[in-house]
This record gives structure tokens, C-alpha cells and sequence, in this order.
């Protein structure tokens, strides 16, 4: 009887060796063209904003200018809606992330009845559009004459961001070790001390992920400010960036573009100042024996 060399697993190996070059070499080509589709628009935004000339089209200006600039440099168009975002949005996600503490905190140290109950509500909420309860809102507002109000407007902005903010600081917070805090309370610390100096300054890579993406979802909030706020004085910029449109159609989209640099410079701001402490992760990691 004789035997024959088996020479199927070099070929397999080499088969899958061309599969996961290919699948390699795709992989690359979706991620560039998901990388332009994205570049694209932010490429017209810089263009147009020195183009006195520009359109929809994505065009190299014949001749860079500050025009559009000029153009929107007063308190009336920039300076004031984006004081006004400033302070809505920043009131907002004050009173958001001040809540979602005290609220996440109970919930991922605490055990009671009613607490997967509590966690699926908030769930659920994270996905409720807002569009759903700006009506009620909107008469509710009217009746306790809160309507043109930014007080109002930042607390009910804060509250609709609310289930979000909840849901990412419980997932972080359950990331520091009970022990560590069982540490403080021997050492008499009260909750609220526990909670302040120790906790927070532990997942201080969470608070700074839960604030970023709180602040960037309130910025960019169209609706509610638009229902809630009338009057110009208290318009923010997400707001007044309709006004570029003329009431016949016409846009004038180098200024537009010129105040869309604008209105990204407090965000990307943002994430400088908390993009430092977003690498660190859990800090005490390795503070606690198994």
C-alpha cells in the first residue's frame, strides 16, 4: 500500500493568506472612501469661506478673501448667537452632567427593587426623538410662561440630554472598585465626600467623555432652541444659521461657510481641553488585589 504526500495544508494556508489580503485591501478602500465622503464637505466648508464667489461646488477660489469674513464680523450675526449657544448649551450640560451623578451613582452602588425597572426607562428615553414631546412641551411652557426664556430653554435642554448622560456615567462609575470606596467611608468620609473625592476623580476619563458628547449633542440642537427661544437677542447659533438663507432661495454660502468655522471652533475647543484626559482610562487600575 502506498501513501501519498498531503500537500492541502500549505495551499490552505496560502489560500487564506490571499483571503485576508483581499479582505485587507477592502477594508482599506471602504475606509477611504467613507474617509472622503466625510472630508468633502469639510474641504467646501474651508474653501468657500474665502470664496466671495462660492456655491455647492467644491472650487479653488480664483482669489482668497477675508470678504466673508468681514462680512459677518458684527455682535448681530457671530458674537452674540454663539454668547447665546455659550451660555445654553454650557448652563445646559452644567445642570446634565450635575444630574446624571447624583442619578448614576445610587444605581450603580446601590441595590433596589425597582432598579432594572429605572435602567430600561432610561434606555428607552435615550431613544425618544424629541420631536415627540416638543408639542406638550411647547403648551406647558406657555402656560407657566416660560416661552423666550433661557433659563427655561437650558433646563429643559439639560433634561431631554438627561437619559443619555445617566446611561454613560453608570457605565464608567461601575468601573471604579466598591473597595476603594469602603476605604473612604473607614476613614469616616460621608457619601457625598466619597462620591466628590474619590469617585469623580476616577473616572475622570468618563466624566470628560459623558460632558463631550452631552455639550456636542446640545450645540448642535436645532429644534428645541427654535420652539422655545423668540426673540433675536436670545438666539443661539444653531439657530441663526437659517438667516443666510434669503426668503427667495438665495444662499449666500461663503458666508455661511465663514460662520460655520465659527460656530466649530467652541467644539473642537472643548475637545482639546478634555481629549487630555480622555487616554488615561482607570487610573487605579491595578490599585485593588483580586
Amino acid at each position: 500500500m502506498t501513501t501519498t504526500a498531503r500537500h492541502d495544508v500549505p495551499v490552505s494556508r496560502a489560500g487564506r493568506g490571499r483571503r485576508a489580503r483581499t479582505a485587507e485591501a477592502v477594508s482599506t478602500v471602504v475606509m477611504i472612501f467613507l474617509g472622503a465622503v466625510f472630508l468633502i464637505p469639510l474641504l467646501w466648508v474651508v474653501l468657500a469661506a474665502f470664496n466671495t464667489d462660492a456655491s455647492l461646488a467644491v472650487a479653488w477660489p480664483e482669489t482668497w478673501s477675508l470678504g466673508n469674513f468681514s462680512a459677518i464680523w458684527n455682535a448681530e450675526t457671530t458674537f452674540r448667537p454663539i454668547a447665546n449657544s455659550l451660555i445654553l448649551c454650557g448652563g445646559a450640560t452644567l445642570v446634565t452632567m450635575t444630574a446624571a451623578v447624583l442619578c448614576a451613582y445610587p444605581i450603580s452602588r446601590y441595590r433596589f427593587r425597582g432598579k432594572r425597572p429605572l435602567l430600561l426607562t432610561i434606555i428607552f428615553s435615550t431613544g425618544l426623538p424629541i420631536t415627540a414631546i416638543m408639542i406638550p412641551v411647547y403648551s406647558l411652557f406657555v402656560q407657566i410662561n416660560l416661552i423666550d426664556s433661557m433659563a427655561g430653554a437650558i433646563l429643559f435642554l439639560g433634561a431631554s440630554s438627561l437619559p443619555y448622560a445617566i446611561f454613560l456615567t453608570k457605565g464608567f462609575m461601575d468601573s471604579v472598585p466598591l473597595e476603594i470606596e469602603e476605604s473612604a467611608w473607614t476613614e469616616g468620609a460621608g457619601v457625598y465626600r466619597t462620591l466628590w473625592a474619590v469617585v469623580m476623580p476616577l473616572m475622570r476619563s468618563g466624566l470628560g467623555v459623558a460632558t463631550l458628547f452631552t455639550f456636542v449633542m446640545m450645540w448642535g440642537n436645532f429644534f428645541v432652541p427654535f420652539m422655545l427661544l423668540l426673540s433675536p437677542d436670545n438666539l443661539p447659533a444653531a439657530v441663526t444659521l437659517y438667516t443666510f438663507s434669503s426668503q427667495y432661495g438665495q444662499v449666500a454660502y461663503g458666508q455661511l461657510a465663514a460662520f460655520s468655522l465659527f460656530y466649530s471652533l467652541p467644539v473642537i475647543v472643548l475637545y482639546l481641553f478634555v481629549g487630555r484626559s480622555l487616554g488615561t482610562g482607570f487610573i487605579a487600575a491595578g490599585g485593588v488585589k483580586g
